[in-house]
This record gives C-alpha cells, structure tokens and sequence, in this order.
C-alpha cells in the first residue's frame, strides 16, 4: 500500500510541494524538495514553519549530508535569535528517533551536537548544554570541536574554572587540541587571571603541530598582559607573523592597566608609523592615558583622526574624547564636543560635569545639572560626586549641603559613602569641623579610609592636630602602606613645629618600608614630554637660557612684591636650604622651561604628581601676570587656571 503525505509551503519562487511516499516495505523516503525548502525556512527564520515540516513525519529525519545541513543551518538560526524554543523542539525530535532506533547517529554529529550545546549556552541553560555534551561522551571519540563548544558555553556564562576543566578532561582523553581550543583556554587564564595554568597552555602552543594563528596569539598577549609580564608581552608581540588591530589595542592596553603611561603612547605612535590604522576601542583606550598625561597636543591629533574618519564615532569615543579635554583644562572644547553630539548617554553628561567642576566652574557644572534634569536625564551617584566635590573645592558649603538632602529625597540616590567623604569634606574645608565629625558619627555605614582621609586633610588644613591624630591612627589600620597619610599627618605635625613628632612619624615611614612619592611635574612640548622632578633638572637649571629667564622672572617679581615664603618647607633646616628647596620645586622648573621653549602668548599646561604648594601657587599668579600667559596646573586635588594674577580656585584648594 502506498501512502502520500502532501506539503504546501509559500517560497519566494512560489508554491513548493513536498511529497513524501511510503512503500510495502514501510520504509519513508522523501523527494529533495523537502531538505531546500528546510533551508529555505532555516535562512528566512521562519522557525515555526519548519519545525512543522520536520514534525509532521519525525521518521523522516535522515543522516544524509544535506539532511544534516539543513538541520545545522536551523540551529544556526536557533543560535542567532537565541530561539531557546525551537531549538528544544528540533532536539526532542533527534531524541525521538533515536528512541525510534532510526539515525541514532544524527544526536551524535559533532556539528549539530556542537550547535545544541552553543543553543542551550547562549540561553544560559548550562544544565541542558552539559547533559547533551555528556549524551554518549563514554561510548564515542568526541572531537575536539564538541569539546571546545561545551567550554565555551561555560566561558560565555562566566564559570571560568569549568571551563578549564572541560578543557584539561579533553587533554585526558587524549584529544589533540587546535587553535578554537588553545584560544578560549587563553581567555579563561587571563580572566581567572590563571598565569600558571596560562604558561603551560603557551607550552602546548609550541609544541602543537599547527601553526597557531592571530587569534591565539592576540589571546596570548592577552594573557601575559594581564598579568603584567612585560618580557613575554613584548616576546610573543615581537615574533607574531601578523599583528592586527586587535593585537596593538592588547599592547597598548597593557601598558595603561599598568599606569605604563609613557609606553602606552609610544606604542600608539609606533602603530600609527606603520599605518595599521585604529578602531574605536583603540581610541577609548589611548584618550585617557593623553588626558592623564596632559599630552593635549596628541589628543587633538586623536580628535582630528576622528574627524577625518569615514565612520561616525560612536558615545563611548565621544566620552573619552570630552574626559581628555577636561583632564587636559581644555574646558571650552569639552563642551564643543559635547555640544555636537548626535546622541549622549548619562556618561556624557557625568564627564562633562566633572569637569567643570574639577577645573574650578562649579557654577557652570550647576547649571548644567538643571539642563540635564529638564532633558528628561536621571542623575546617579557619580553625578552628585562630581557636584558635591565641586561645591567642597569653591567653597560652596551651604549649597553642598542642599544637594546632599536632595539626592535621596528629589532623585531617589541613596548616598554611599564616597558621598559621605564629599560631605566630610565640604565641612572640614570651610572650618566646620564638628559638622564633619557629626557625619563621621551618624552615616549608616562604617567610615572608611575615604572618610578618615577627608577628616584628616580637613585637620591639615584647619591646624587640628588631636582629631588629625585620631583619624591618622584610623588610616594606619586601614590603609598601612598608604605613603599619603603619613605625609600628611607629619605635615600637621610641621605646621604645629612639633618637630619630634614628624620625626617619630617619618621613623615609623622607615621602619614599614613606606617612601614619600618625590614631587613631579612634566609638561609636553610639541611630541615630547618633558618631567622635573624636585630638586633635579640640574643640567637645564645650569643652563644660560634657563638663568635668563629665570633672572628676568625674580627681578621682575621683587618689582611687584613677591617675598619667597619658605613656611612651606616642613623640614626643621635654615631659612637657605628652605629658600632653595621652593625655588626647587618640579612646577617651577616646568614653567620656566615651557617659557623657553614655547612662543609668546602661548598656553602652558603642566601636571604634577602632588598638591601644589602655597608658595608656587603664589609665584604662578605672578608669572601669568608677567609674562601674559595662561597657565593650567593640574595638581591631585584640582585644575589651576591663572591668567592675569588670578586663579580658577579663588585660592581655595
């Protein structure tokens, strides 16, 4: 008896019909119609349709190579709209038939058994991914692209040990790994972050027969980068046969993770030379170590490059092109680009305000916070960070202190205790040290270093040397090899001329192998940057052109009444060592030099390491008056903006 099933199913060619024929035998064939028109379905995503087609006659599942293409490429669109049900549905029916005894092997092809797995992983069904991974595990040679599937389900869903362990149960089972394998077991190493396991994984890579390619290599650069190998960085970089962008973004990165600040610029120098070009992660890594260095002069030729490209930049290029501008005291260019943005996130609107209120135009910073409120913005806890240490560093107490009580009660932001570090702060720096203490006392959470840090630099600048102590023996517990508590409560020390106790404390700093950071400056002229470090600098110092200007600057200052304040100096030594320690100090040396080498009339930027002190911000003042010149100072605590005798902080930092 002969049997017809009949199929009707709209194609882009028109009606196609599918014809499937029983004989005597009972054994089911079916015309090659039906595989086509399953691709067909597969590739349009017409997922239901096909799943009909294959489950109105499950007997016809076959293990023909046509057969198990059209199944692949079902899965595949499974996979790509994470179509958690249909790929269930196709699975019962492999199931089915194996039950039925009928192409048993169809369940166990590697391709579609890799598939299921990578299907169920993408869902994050990690217990159904495993149980098709194990179906038949013991019986078979599992090849290694099943295996590589599992791990990489485990790894997508961030069981990183798991995924190891798929990985060394594979070596067990004697299967040879390639390079699929070889790069996600580089992933999982460097994420873990595993360096052990990750060297002996780079052995397997030597001793492989086939050749490792660009993405294993990337992942191997990768790997050591993490963990700060500079050696092996440079090592396997230096002998890849190829290197992408990819690669030289892994370079770079590597080197500003590990505030190789220096390296990092040259190597994108060194990738722009050879004309590999950039991607836009290339650019939100490189935009901060300019903004850090104050290179100002490279991140314009960035934005330029930006410019020029054919694609537009996408939010988080724009981001970190606004933080470099606002890091380097360029504010005017922060909100040009902000401006002329097409699209912002709240990121945007959080660099913008920091930097207005990390260069001192906390006004401006508060007018913005109103337009990105009226543009239907929600402010988060950066955003009042930014707000409140702009209104602590302007002296802006009372309405520090409104924005505080709004945070929760207007935008519903609970305040952390970063927040409570603004608000200790914004108190202690207006000399209201027992509002300060009463938020130490009554803020829900247990104050941190954060908090006691603010404490104590609120005492520093107060002269409060008993609660200074108090909060510096906090810091010691907390914070034991922080250099800058210990600085800072030997300042209050120094200011009080309890000379004893900054040597008791200097004595403790000795024996916890604790060193105070040397005072740095550096500024960039032209490619070059240029650092000073306190005291140093002694060949330009020796120099004819230094001492010209130099001598030009003193004369020139004792005309308008500038006297060295050698208070600043808190070390117990003669009136002359302290006058030539200030007239050692690394801005100073910097200013001189950017005097020398850089046009009339033209801007000077100079960052350092630590706070400036009251003398050079003194001398600065007098300099942009002298000489006509913008000088932006970034210190640790603030920007300084002078021109014309005047700085951005009002004298208040």
């Amino acid at each position: 008896m002969i049997a017809a099933i009949s199929l009707s199913t709209n194609t882009p060619a028109g009606s196609t019909n599918i014809t499937v024929t029983s004989g005597p035998s009972g054994t089911q064939t079916h015309s090659k119609p039906l595989t086509s028109t399953l691709k067909w379905l597969a590739k349009s995503g017409k997922l239901d349709e096909a799943l009909r087609l294959i489950e109105s006659s499950p007997s016809r599942l076959t293990f023909t190579e046509p057969d198990v293409e059209a199944y692949s490429l079902l899965l595949h669109t499974c996979i790509s709209r994470k179509s958690l049900e249909h790929g269930r549905r196709l699975y019962l029916q492999l199931l089915l038939s194996k039950d039925r005894g009928n192409n048993h092997s169809l369940l166990h092809n590697p391709t579609l058994k890799s598939k299921l797995i990578t299907l169920y992983s993408v869902c994050g069904r990690m217990d159904e991914a495993r149980s098709v991974f194990e179906d038949g595990l013991e019986d078979e040679q599992v090849p290694e692209s099943v295996w590589v599937a599992m791990a990489i389900g485990y790894l997508r869903n961030g069981y990183l040990v798991e995924a190891l362990l798929v990985y060394f149960d594979m070596l067990i089972r004697f299967v040879q790994p390639g390079n699929f394998a070889f790069s996600m077991a580089l992933k999982a190493c460097a994420e873990l972050p595993e360096l052990r396991l990750g060297r002996a994984v780079h052995a397997q890579i030597v001793k492989s027969i086939e050749e490792p390619d660009q993405v294993v290599n990337n992942a191997l650069l990768r790997l050591y980068a993490e963990n700060g190998c500079s050696i092996e960085v440079f090592r396997v970089f230096d002998t890849m046969p190829e290197r992408n962008v990819v690669s030289w973004n892994s370079l770079i990165a590597s080197f500003a993770r590990r505030d190789q600040v220096f390296e990092s610029l040259d190597s994108f120098r060194r990738m722009q030379g050879e004309g590999m070009g950039f991607s836009w992660v290339t650019l939100t890594t490189i935009l901060p170590v300019c903004g850090r260095l104050t290179a100002l002069h490279c991140g314009k030729e960035i934005h330029a490059q930006i410019v020029k490209s054919t694609k537009r930049p996408d939010v988080p290029v724009l981001n970190s092109l606004i933080d470099m501008y606002a890091k380097s005291g360029e504010i005017d260019y922060c909100k040009r680009v902000f401006e002329r943005m097409q699209s912002k996130d709240l990121t945007s609107w959080n660099t913008l305000l920091t930097g207005y209120a990390n260069n001192g135009f906390i006004e401006e910073g508060m007018k913005l916070f109103d337009q990105m409120v009226e543009s239907g913005v929600r402010p988060d806890g950066v955003t009042f960070i930014a707000l409140l240490s702009g209104c602590s560093h302007a002296g802006l107490t009372d309405e520090g202190r409104r924005l505080f009580k709004k945070m929760k009660l207007v935008y519903g932001v609970s305040p952390t205790v970063e927040h409570y570090a603004c608000l200790v702060d914004l108190f202690g720096r207006a000399g209201r040290i027992k509002e300060a203490l009463d938020v130490v006392e009554r803020m829900p959470m247990k104050p941190t270093g954060s908090i006691w840090g603010s404490l104590l630099n609120s005492c520093r600048l107060q002269g409060n040397v008993s609660l200074a102590e108090c909060a510096a023996k906090e810091l010691f517990e907390l914070e034991p090899t922080n250099p800058g508590n210990y600085v800072m409560l030997s300042n209050v020390y120094a200011n009080a001329g309890m000379w004893t106790d900054v040597n008791r404390v200097r004595e403790l700093m000795k024996h916890r192998g604790i060193k105070k950071d040397a005072g740095c400056s550096w500024v960039q002229i032209r490619n070059r940057i240029h650092t000073f470090l306190a005291g140093g600098g002694f060949e330009f110092r020796n120099s004819a052109e230094f001492k010209k200007v130099w001598n030009e600057l003193t004369d020139a200052m004792k005309e308008v009444g500038y006297i060295l304040d050698t208070s600043v100096v808190l070390h117990d030594v003669n009136e002359e060592t302290k006058a030539m320690w200030v007239c050692g100090h690394s801005e100073r040396v910097a200013v001189t030099f950017a005097l020398v080498h850089t046009a009339a009339g033209m801007p000077i930027r100079i960052t350092k390491n630590i706070r400036i002190c009251a003398d050079c911000h003194s001398w600065v003042k007098i300099v942009s008056v002298i000489t006509g010149r913008l000088i932006v100072l970034r210190d640790t605590n603030r920007f300084h903006h002078f021109k014309g005798g005047a700085c951005s902080c009002k004298d208040h930092w």
